[in-house]
C-alpha cells in the first residue's frame, strides 16, 4: 500500500488511472448493445482501421494524430454499417474485409515510408498497447474526459431508443423509430471509443474491453438495464485493478487489463452456474 500511495502521488499515474476508468466505462456501455446485436467484432474491425490511420499519421509526422485518426475511423464506421446492411457483403464479411485490408495497408505503409529505427517496437506497441498511457498530458486527459462525457450523455439521453433498436429493430421501425439513424449513432460512438482506447490496450485487444464486461454481466443478470449497470461497474473495477497491477508489477497495461477481465468473466460464469444450480 505504501508503494501504491507513492506511485499515486505522481500526476502521470493519476492521469493514466482517470483515462483508463473513463475508457472502460464508455466501452462497457455500448458493449452490451453490440453483443446483443451480434456485432461484437465491429470494435476489432475499427481498431484495425485506426491502426492504418496511425501508420499514415506517423509517416506524415503529425504532432496531433487524433486529427487524422478520429475522422478516418468514424467514416469507416459509417461505411461498415452501410456495407453490412445494404449490400451483398453482410455484417461479419464486411468487418473481416475492412479489418484485414486496414491492418495490411497500415503495416505496409509503415514499412515503406517509416523512418523509425525500431519499426518492430512501434508496431508491437500500437497493436498491444504501449507505455504512452503513462505519458499523457493534461490536454490529452481533458480531451478524453470531454469525449467520454459526450459518449455517456448520448447513451443516457437515447437509452430507450438504443434499447428498442437493440432488441427488435423491425418492431422499433414499425413504431416510428428511425433505426438507421440510431444504428449510425452507435457506430460513430463506438469509433470514438476505439480511438480513445488505442493507447490503453492497443488495437488487437480493444474488443476485450467491449465484450468481456458485457458477457460477464449477462452471466449474473437478465434485464438490459441490470446487465448494462453491472457491465459498467465490472469494467471500471477491472480497468482500475489492471492499471494498478501493471504499475506495481511492471507488466504491459493492455494485456494486464484484459487478463483481469478474463478472470472476472470466469468468476461471474461460476457464480452464474451456482445461482442456476
Amino acid at each position: 500500500m505504501d508503494k501504491l500511495a507513492l506511485y499515486m502521488s505522481y500526476p502521470f499515474v493519476r492521469y493514466a488511472v482517470i483515462v483508463g476508468v473513463l475508457i472502460a466505462l464508455c466501452s462497457s456501455l455500448l458493449g452490451v448493445t453490440l453483443v446483443l446485436k451480434r456485432f461484437s467484432f465491429i470494435g476489432d474491425g475499427l481498431s484495425h482501421v485506426a491502426f492504418g490511420a496511425i501508420s499514415i499519421a506517423a509517416v506524415l509526422s503529425l504532432t496531433n494524430e487524433m486529427v487524422l485518426i478520429l475522422p478516418i475511423t468514424i467514416v469507416s464506421a459509417i461505411l461498415l454499417l452501410r456495407t453490412g446492411q445494404n449490400t451483398k457483403i453482410k455484417g461479419d464479411a464486411a468487418i473481416a474485409m475492412i479489418s484485414v485490408a486496414a491492418l495490411a495497408f497500415g503495416y505496409l505503409i509503415m514499412n515503406i515510408f517509416s523512418t523509425s529505427s525500431n519499426l518492430s517496437g512501434d508496431v508491437c506497441s500500437t497493436l498491444f498497447g504501449s507505455t504512452s498511457i503513462l505519458t499523457l498530458t493534461k490536454g490529452e486527459v481533458a480531451l478524453c474526459a470531454i469525449l467520454s462525457v459526450i459518449v455517456i450523455a448520448i447513451f443516457v439521453i437515447f437509452y430507450n431508443k438504443i434499447f428498442a433498436v437493440t432488441f427488435d429493430e423491425n418492431f422499433a421501425r414499425a413504431t416510428g423509430v428511425n433505426a438507421g439513424a440510431y444504428n449510425l449513432m452507435i457506430a460513430v460512438v463506438i469509433a470514438v471509443i476505439i480511438v480513445l482506447a488505442m493507447n490503453l490496450v492497443g488495437s488487437l485487444l480493444i474488443s476485450a474491453l467491449v465484450i468481456f464486461p458485457a458477457l460477464s454481466a449477462m452471466r449474473l443478470f437478465k434485464s438490459f438495464k441490470s446487465v448494462t449497470i453491472c457491465s459498467a461497474v465490472l469494467s471500471v473495477i477491472c480497468a482500475l485493478a489492471g492499471i494498478l497491477t501493471s504499475i506495481l508489477a511492471g507488466t504491459p497495461v493492455g494485456s494486464t487489463i484484459v487478463a483481469v477481465d478474463v478472470a472476472a468473466f470466469g468468476i461471474c460464469a461460476l457464480v452464474g452456474m451456482l445461482k442456476k444450480g
